[in-house]
């Protein structure tokens, strides 16, 4: 599968791709890797890759829940087992962890295959994704403006086409 053909699609769209045949789960996710590759440089909205082991467990995954082989990303934080999760923030340790929360263990029981992290503002505590540790990320739109919000590279990265669905979430309510 091709970028230009992966990018027309939505989490439903590709899900339903791969559970006809009509396209492999590990070729979607290759899609992904390679539209992320040719993107991020310019978007900056990926904190870490894990695309070794997404390429790994997609041969594993069922096809038959919701979004079987769907690629995604988390927001750097959440627990991902091997991977660091760094808030955004230079104070925070490098280390992969090795265990996955449970919010993320039930998001990934629907097919999921995590690509890895994406960015967000130190501690998810301004407006704009913008941090010492990683920089600005920008809007795939218009790249001299921000993102804005705290999951801003999760959302930068559905819309460049990146990826269909990435995990987002709200701490001020």
């Amino acid at each position: 599968m091709r970028a230009d053909e992966y990018t027309h699609y939505d989490a439903v769209g590709l899900a339903e791709q791969i559970r006809t045949g009509n396209v492999s789960a590990a070729e979607v996710v290759q899609a992904a890797i390679d539209h992320a590759e040719r993107v991020n440089p310019q978007i900056n909205a990926i904190a870490c890759t894990d695309y070794d082991n997404a390429r790994a467990t997609v041969e594993a995954t069922d096809e038959s829940v919701p979004f079987g082989g769907v690629p995604t990303f988390f927001k750097d934080n959440e627990n991902i087992e091997g991977l660091p999760t760094r808030q955004g923030s230079r104070s925070m340790p490098k280390r992969p962890l090795t265990h996955t929360s449970d919010f993320a263990k039930q998001l990934l029981s629907t097919g999921l295959v995590s690509l890895g992290k994406s960015t967000l503002p130190e501690f998810g505590l301004t407006c704009t994704t913008e941090s010492e540790l990683m920089g600005p990320t920008r809007n795939p739109r218009n790249l001299d403006y921000s993102t804005g919000g705290s999951s801003g590279g999760s959302a930068a990265l559905v819309a460049s086409g990146v990826v269909p669905i990435a995990h987002g979430n709200d701490g001020g309510g």
